[in-house]
């Protein structure tokens, strides 16, 4: 009974002590539409998106060239709530180079959309705001 007892007591220890850790998250396939926008001090122009997510895929679009510079490629959850971006196409130099969706990027779900964000150290943010359709 006593053995029992010590094998009941540290097992009930080792459950209690191990931290329950998040999962990474990942995009439900589908198609979302939203918009871009370059936050600085001045504003800045808001141009609509799509973006289709495919397994861990994506492929956008936008209303205007180059901003953002979307095409294709894939991502990987980093954690809860970053996310890296690969771009998988071939870009010119005579544009902003920091407007195609590619390295990391902080990101937020609620229900069906998503808020998409990068911080260029409280110079400026680029933020997607979309829907699934």
């Amino acid at each position: 009974m006593r053995h029992l007892f010590l094998t009941l007591l540290v097992f009930t220890l080792l459950t209690l002590s191990c931290k329950k850790t998040k999962t990474e998250f990942f995009i439900p396939e589908g198609t979302y539409t939203g918009t871009f926008q370059r936050l600085t001090s001045a504003g800045g122009p808001i141009a609509n998106v799509t973006i289709t997510f495919s397994e861990n895929n994506w492929a956008g679009q936008g209303q205007y060239t180059k901003y953002p510079a979307l095409c294709n490629g894939t991502y990987s959850a980093k954690g809860t709530d970053s996310i890296h971006f690969e771009n998988a196409c071939a870009w010119t130099a005579e544009f902003d180079g920091t407007l195609i969706l590619a390295q990391d990027y902080k990101i937020n779900f609620s229900g069906n959309d998503i808020e998409i964000s990068r911080d260029y150290n409280g110079v400026a943010m680029d933020m997607y705001k979309l829907k699934k359709q």
